[in-house]
This record gives C-alpha cells, sequence and structure tokens, in this order.
C-alpha cells in the first residue's frame, strides 16, 4: 500500500496535462484561441511547475516529504476547479483558466519530483530502482488512461475534466496520509541554509557533468513526448476528423508503450549501472531512428507502428535516468537535486506543444528531423559524460560509484 500511495502521486502529476490533450481541440473552438493561446493552457502549468519545484525541493529536505506533498495535493485540486468554474461560470473565462493552470502547476511541483526523493528514502538497493521503475510506469499509465478519460468526461461537457481533479487528488491525499510512514533524520531539518546550499554547490561542481547530461535527457524524452502528442491530437481531429473516446485510445497507443517498457526496464536494472548507461544510450537510438523514420509514413497505421518504437525508447531511457538521479545524493539534500531534475522535466513539457505548434506551421519533416537531432545529440552526451567505474565501492550512493570528467 505504501508502494501504491507513492505510485498514486506521479499518477495524480500526469493527469493534469495528459487528460487536457484530447480536449484542446475543443477548447480552441468554444473559446476562439489560436493555436499558440491553447497550448499555453500546457506550458503556463509546466513553467509554473519548473519555478517552482526547486522551493518545494528544499522545503521537503527542510522539513518533510509529507508536509509539502499534502498541501501540493490540495492546491493542485483547487487550481483544477478554479479553472472548471471559469469555464463554466466566467466571463473571461481564458484568463481565468491559466490563473487556475498556474496554481495547478505550483501544486505538482510538490508531487512527482518529490514523491521520487520519498521513494529513495524509504527503499535502498535494487528494490529502490524496482520502486522507481513502477513510479515512472505510475507516471505512464497516467498518460495512458487520461487522454481517455479526458475524452470520456468531455462527451458531458469540455471543461469537465477541470473538475475531476480535485477528486482525483483527494484520493492521493488519503492514500499518502495513511499508508506513507516516513523515517526522517531529525538532523536534516535543523541544516543551516548556508551550509546547505554550500553541499549542493559542492555536489553541482563534481557532478555537474553527468547530471547536466541527465538532466537533458530526461526533458527531452517529455519534450518529443508532450510535442507529438500535441501534433497527433491535432492532425487525428483536423486531417482524418477522428474525435471523442476513439481519438483518447488511439492517443493511448504509444503511451501505452512506454508504461510498459518503463515497468519491465525498472524491475529489471537494480543496481546495475553500466546496463543502465547502455538502455539509455539504446533508448535515445530508438527514439533517433523513429523520429527520423516518420518523416517517411502519414498514413495511421504505418504512423503509429513507427511512432511506438519511439515510446518503448522514452520506456527504456527514464527508468535509468530517475534511479541515476535519485541515488546520486545523500536523503539530506535529496529532495532538491530530484527536484531540479523535476524542473527541466516540466520546462520539457512546457515547450513542447508551443514549438511543435511552430515546427508544424514550418514543416512537417522539419519538425521529426529536429526531435530526431535532439534525441541523437542527448545519447551522444550521455555516452561522453556518464562513466562508471569497473570496481563499485560498498557506499549506497550512486554519486561514489561514478567516475566523471
Amino acid at each position: 500500500m505504501t508502494i501504491f500511495a507513492i505510485g498514486s502521486i506521479p499518477l495524480i502529476l500526469v493527469l493534469g496535462n495528459s487528460m487536457l490533450i484530447p480536449v484542446l481541440p475543443k477548447m480552441e473552438t468554444e473559446l476562439g484561441l489560436s493555436d499558440f493561446k491553447v497550448s499555453l493552457v500546457i506550458s503556463v502549468f509546466s513553467i509554473a511547475a519548473a519555478i517552482s519545484i526547486p522551493i518545494l525541493g528544499y522545503l521537503s529536505d527542510r522539513f518533510s516529504r509529507k508536509a509539502v506533498i499534502i498541501p501540493a495535493l490540495i492546491l493542485y485540486g483547487s487550481g483544477g476547479f478554479l479553472a472548471g468554474a471559469a469555464a463554466a461560470w466566467f466571463s473571461n473565462s481564458y484568463m481565468w483558466i491559466l490563473a487556475g493552470r498556474v496554481l495547478q502547476g505550483i501544486g505538482a511541483a510538490g508531487t512527482a519530483p518529490i514523491a521520487m526523493a520519498l521513494t529513495g528514502d524509504l527503499f535502498k538497493g535494487g528494490e529502490q530502482s524496482r520502486v522507481l521503475g513502477l513510479v515512472e510506469a505510475s507516471n505512464g499509465f497516467g498518460k495512458v488512461i487520461s487522454p481517455i478519460i479526458g475524452s470520456l468526461l468531455a462527451i458531458l461537457f469540455w471543461y469537465a475534466a477541470f473538475f475531476a481533479f480535485p477528486i482525483f487528488c483527494l484520493v492521493s491525499v488519503l492514500l499518502t496520509i495513511f499508508f506513507v510512514k516516513e523515517k526522517r533524520d531529525k538532523q536534516a531539518h535543523h541544516t543551516p541554509i548556508g551550509k546547505y546550499i554550500k553541499g549542493l554547490v559542492s555536489v553541482f561542481k563534481t557532478e555537474g557533468r553527468w547530471l547536466f547530461a541527465a538532466y537533458l535527457t530526461g526533458a527531452t524524452c517529455l519534450f518529443t513526448l508532450f510535442g507529438i502528442l500535441f501534433y497527433i491530437s491535432d492532425i487525428l481531429e483536423r486531417d482524418h476528423g477522428i474525435d471523442g473516446i476513439l481519438k483518447g485510445c488511439i492517443l493511448a497507443i504509444p503511451l501505452l508503450f512506454m508504461t510498459a517498457t518503463s515497468y519491465i526496464t525498472g524491475s529489471k536494472i537494480g543496481k546495475k549501472m553500466p546496463l543502465m548507461k547502455r538502455l539509455i544510450v539504446l533508448g535515445l537510438l530508438f527514439m533517433t531512428a523513429s523520429f527520423s523514420a516518420l518523416v517517411l509514413f502519414k498514413s495511421l497505421i504505418p504512423f503509429f507502428s513507427v511512432l511506438v518504437i519511439s515510446s518503448i525508447g522514452t520506456g527504456l531511457v527514464l527508468p535509468c535516468i530517475n534511479s541515476f538521479i535519485t541515488g546520486s545524493v545523500p536523503a539530506d539534500r535529496r529532495g532538491f537535486v530530484t527536484a531540479l531534475y523535476g524542473s527541466v522535466r516540466f520546462l520539457g513539457v512546457a515547450i513542447g506543444p508551443p514549438i511543435y505548434s511552430a515546427l508544424m506551421a514550418w514543416s512537417r519533416t522539419g519538425m521529426f528531423l529536429v526531435t530526431a537531432g535532439l534525441a541523437l545529440f542527448a545519447g551522444l552526451l550521455c555516452m561522453m559524460l556518464i562513466h562508471i567505474k569497473k570496481k563499485e565501492p560498498s557506499s549506497d550512493t550512486l554519486f561514489e560509484k561514478l567516475q566523471l570528467t
């Protein structure tokens, strides 16, 4: 039940964007918005989260994980209610929807990244990697079901998804309260902020290069994922006349492959760091090949057959990156480092839809080749900057197991 409760937190998080993807074209029509304005409904959520995550990461180190997660989930649900109320009853609803999305983004900052740190606190060794794989799979499962849920709710009225957020958040709050029992080092709560910052600076001085590669890789995976979902949502409705539940099910196909791969990868990698590095590079090569080949396909069945190769690649990469990041620092600074990782992931989500909107207007071929080039660049960085020592010391932290140049 502890793992189930932790897994519910990132699941709630991904509903924040993925559940709205099928609704965006309808929102655009109902409110008379441009492609760019409707993409901001995704972007402001993610930008607010990216800015807030490092602050909440520090607070989770300073106090406790639950003391951040529970209020964050409450704020997340409240922002959803505000956005739904604005769409239903306010005259200038678009601006109020954006305000609600900003509140949701701030709340989201205290969910999945802090849940990763919490996993690092509660589980060790191979079990930690397994649970992190489950957390990433939960994240992916949320992405699978959320387009379907969003499409089902839109049958009632297009903004119904906003009112669903408070209900989901309440369930996660109750699970966290009753089933997550923290074992915190009380001394960490009293670390002066100056000493805390010095410790972080020393961390990034010695480990900054591989952390940069890991952060960029995580952001790249989320950027391409949400950019492609935005593109698919648009072409399904505009070019193929597919809407409603069928559209949600089609959007779920690549996400289902990513989720299954994440679960299997997390359950198999343990603490085998050479294997993790190989899977990261292999996954990014899969993404590169898939996006390059998509230039050649426009029919739906061949297009999705090639796209799932990219989804499998993403499922190979993310659990391994999560294990590197979460196991890289002591518990008293883990919250900030995983939170910063969460920030760059959110930035990837934030810039995905508006950049893909611009790339779609420019060139379909160019859009896929730019995406493939970014994945290839991330793969080369991981090959060059992540070096594994042949003989591993007995310490449980990956920091002391990584030889970085």
